[in-house]
């Protein structure tokens, strides 16, 4: 007999995204702690480990790694629909962010946040601290505390990506956390990638793993940079080179990745550019020759404006994943409603269906976004010695019947409502649909009064916004 295991899940379709790419019609999964033992036919594996503390039958059921967003921001979760456009949206999230929240918009907005994707079958985000025009809330730790206390009180896998914001500075914020009247902060840049180097020195590697911190940067589009962009930038850089973290950037387009080598010494193979629309063959060159890996968001506003040429990158040995650049303002962390949107967008362009055909779209929401987080030898595929991130997918409703093609199936007819059991690090967070230990409809009220109060402190009403 082999190691003792204390779950079993079995009789399900396994959707490995292993190497062979297995689809096993009748498999099983066995997990000792937080660790797959065995991955394989569910006669072999049962014949193998014998019996579990715990066994899950999921006949019916597609057993597959989690969801890996590789791009998303936190704060969006409380900023839903707000604006009749997205240059609105944008102004006011900027507004909200800076001038609006206290601490506990930040806390209140990541148990929303993850309640949606523990639910959506999402196990691992990569999330900007912030967003709008670049407002990034590193000015102190107290925001980054907030999020990632609930973070790992939800018991999800995140990488949070910290850093200064945009210049010019100094940058002007509201604290509202010492009563009614809040105190003005103006942030110099180097106060905030100190801020940023705290809360990697506290948080990185922490929650069993679950949490990892990068560093992110502002992407700079002039032809030429002024002095304090190239400062800004290599002193990033370096913070990320010298703590062994990810380095993000958020909207590359149109030759910012070939300045970024020329005036800083960007991209690197630590690097995660989100976007990459309307590149120049000097920008997928520059690419190729670092190793940096690209988010690709096909739901997002700026995949609106330009495309992101994902299948020629992967072409050229690019590793890309996708994103849902979620949750806001008009898209959710839903992956799989990313995954169709992902196939249809390349599709229409190049008047080709298999162009991306659905095993490609799921490696690049599962695997490919592992080796883009630099944590393919930990999860995105389901192999023995990986963590135990698992979800279980109900292939039986109506709109997934009748049983067949698994792989083409969810990528194509699912969505996050079929996710039916969440499992990170061996821990189940979600089954039936229910996650223990976490009252959602409370929770909506308390995004619902933390949001209305930051948007009165900006000079609006929720009622504006629908919102009532």
């Amino acid at each position: 007999m082999n190691q003792p295991i204390n779950l079993l899940i079995s009789g399900g379709v396994v959707i490995a995204m292993d190497p062979e790419r297995r689809v096993i019609a009748d498999g099983a999964v066995a997990i000792a702690g937080s660790r797959l033992v065995a991955v394989g036919p569910r006669a072999e594996v049962e014949a193998a480990h014998g019996p579990a503390k715990r066994r899950i039958d999921a006949t019916g059921k597609a057993v597959l790694p989690g969801f890996i967003d590789l791009h998303g921001h936190a704060g969006h979760a409380l900023a839903k629909s707000i604006g009749d456009t997205g240059e609105d949206w944008m102004h006011l999230t900027g507004a909200l962010y800076a001038r609006g929240a206290d601490t506990d918009f930040w806390r209140v907005e990541a148990l929303l946040s993850g309640l949606e994707r523990i639910r959506c079958g999402t196990t691992t985000a990569c999330l900007l601290f912030g967003g709008g025009p670049d407002v990034m809330r590193t000015e102190d730790t107290r925001a980054a505390d907030a999020h990632l206390q609930a973070i790992e009180q939800l018991g999800l896998r995140e990488v949070l990506a910290v850093g200064p914001g945009r210049p010019p500075f100094p940058l002007a914020y509201l604290d509202w956390d010492h009563g009614a009247t809040p105190r003005e902060v103006s942030v110099t840049p180097e106060r905030q990638i100190d801020t940023a180097e705290t809360i990697i020195d506290r948080w990185h590697g922490k929650a069993g793993g679950n949490i990892r911190i990068a560093c992110s940067l502002p992407v700079f589009l002039d032809q030429r940079w002024t002095d304090q962009e190239v400062r800004l930038s290599v002193r990033t850089r370096e913070l990320a080179q010298r703590k062994g973290v990810l380095l993000v950037q958020d909207g590359h387009r149109e030759g910012s990745i070939a300045r970024s080598q020329r005036f800083a010494g960007l991209p690197a193979p630590n690097a995660v550019f989100a976007h990459c629309v309307e590149l120049t063959e000097d920008d997928i060159a520059t690419l190729e020759r670092s190793g940096a890996k690209v988010a690709h968001n096909p739901s997002a506003l700026m995949s609106v404006r330009g495309r992101c040429p994902a299948p020629e990158l992967m072409q050229r040995g690019i590793v890309v994943g996708i994103g849902s650049d979620g949750p806001a303002p008009d898209r959710p962390f839903d992956m799989f409603r990313h995954l169709f949107q992902l196939m249809r967008y390349h599709a229409r362009h190049f008047r080709d269906d298999t162009v991306l055909p659905a095993t490609r779209a799921l490696e690049m929401a599962t695997i490919e976004g592992a080796k883009a987080l630099g944590m393919e030898k930990e999860i995105g595929s389901l192999e023995p010695g990986k963590r135990a991130d698992v979800i279980l997918v109900d292939l039986t409703a109506p709109h997934l019947a009748p049983l067949g093609a698994p792989v083409r199936r969810l990528a194509t007819f699912a969505n996050g409502g079929d996710v039916d059991m969440v499992l990170v690090n061996g821990r189940i967070l979600m089954e039936g649909r229910k996650v223990p230990g976490h009252d959602m409809l409370a929770i909506g009220r308390e995004a619902q009064a933390s949001a209305s109060r930051a948007l009165e402190r900006i000079g609006f009403t929720a009622d504006q916004f629908g919102w009532s």
